[in-house]
Order: structure tokens, then C-alpha cells, then sequence
């Protein structure tokens, strides 16, 4: 038996053609990163990861420049594409033979919370551009940027929930480990773009 997809199917084509956009293209090669580096190197220090933030984002560094609303945007680009990478492997793992049926229901489980998470990071990345556009009075700016904040960290509850069905030594094994690996870089990398969309709405929260 193979687990409803449906759902985390949906949430792929949904958020796919964000991914072509400006947050996440190739690094313009017309700007000295050196700048732009530093100022990354800074925001970073506000996460709870720094070395993977600075490792996650210093590639975009000539897009990003000095621009606060462009470092959130590629932080969550950068954790979108992580997230359907896990997703897509976990969701791989329950057509894996051998599988006892107590994982395949966790591994099941952790697919839709992943998917779940997803979506979440789909939708903030659309208000995170809407956040961007210059006609937004400050209220509407504000209530876009609180609800970026409540999508990012749903999607963070959503991918640590994951792990919860792999809790007790009796679910120990290969299957658990590479889970178990995978999750945890995703939900740091979530983490940290948590952390920098707070860092950017709190300068207008004052």
C-alpha cells in the first residue's frame, strides 16, 4: 500500500514556478561580493546556525547586496528547494523493501508533514514578494509580514513534527538515521530563514 501523495503532489506544482523568480536566480557577476558578503556574514549571526546560514547564502550574495527583503526571499527560496528535496526522498522511502510497517507509517506521517511545511514556505514566498511592492500602506505591510512569520514557523512545527514517529530505540535503524539526517538540515536551514524574516520585520515594528 502506498501512502496519499495528493496532497504534497499539489503543494510541488504549486510552488514550483516561485522558483524562477528573482530571489533564487544565478548570481549576477556585474557586482563585488565582498560588501554584500560581510553584510550576510552579519545577518547571519542573528540565526541559530550562522556557518550554515552564511554556507546556504553567500552563492547569492551580488543579488541579495545590501537589501534585507531580498536576504529573506533567498533564505526561504534556498530552504523551499531543500524542503521538496527531503520531501521527495522520504516520500522515495516508502517503496523501500523491508520496510516494517511501523516505519512505513512514520515514514507515511512525516511525508505529509513535510508536505504540509511546504505548502507553508510556498505561500510565504509569494507574500514575501507582495511584501515587496512599493504601494503596500504600512498596516498591510505589517499584517503580510506577521503572516510570513506564522507560515515559516508552522512549516518549522510541521517538519520537526516529522521525527515524533520515530521516537524509541524499537524504530532505530537505516531507515530512521537517513530520515532522521535530513530533517534536521531542513529544519535548520528553516530555523535560520525564521530568524532573518523576524530580523527584517522587526525594524519595522518599532
Amino acid at each position: 500500500m502506498e501512502p496519499k501523495l495528493t496532497h504534497l503532489c499539489y503543494c510541488l506544482l504549486l510552488f514550483l514556478p516561485l522558483l524562477s523568480q528573482s530571489a533564487i536566480s544565478k548570481p549576477s557577476s556585474s557586482q563585488n561580493p565582498n560588501n554584500s558578503i560581510n553584510f550576510i556574514v552579519s545577518s547571519c549571526r542573528t540565526t541559530r546556525y550562522p556557518k550554515l546560514c552564511i554556507k546556504c547564502l553567500a552563492p547569492f550574495a551580488r543579488k541579495i547586496r545590501h537589501n534585507e527583503n531580498r536576504l529573506a526571499r533567498t533564505a526561504l527560496a534556498v530552504t523551499l528547494i531543500r524542503v521538496r528535496s527531503t520531501t521527495v526522498y522520504v516520500a522515495k522511502l516508502t517503496k523501500a523493501r523491508r520496510l516494517k510497517r511501523r516505519e512505513y507509517l512514520a515514514v507515511k506521517d512525516c511525508v505529509e508533514n513535510l508536505g504540509d511545511g511546504l505548502g507553508m514556505l510556498a505561500q510565504s514566498m509569494r507574500e514575501m514578494k507582495q511584501v515587496g511592492r512599493s504601494d503596500r500602506s504600512r498596516d498591510e505591510f505589517l499584517w503580510r509580514l506577521s503572516n510570513v512569520e506564522t507560515w515559516v514557523s508552522a512549516a518549522l512545527t510541521d517538519e520537526t513534527t516529522c521525527l515524533d514517529g520515530f521516537d524509541g530505540k524499537v524504530m532505530d535503524g537505516v531507515v530512521k538515521s537517513a530520515i532522521r539526517r535530513r530533517v534536521v538540515h531542513v529544519a535548520r536551514v528553516t530555523s535560520n530563514a525564521l530568524a532573518l524574516v523576524n530580523r527584517f520585520a522587526a525594524r519595522y515594528k518599532l
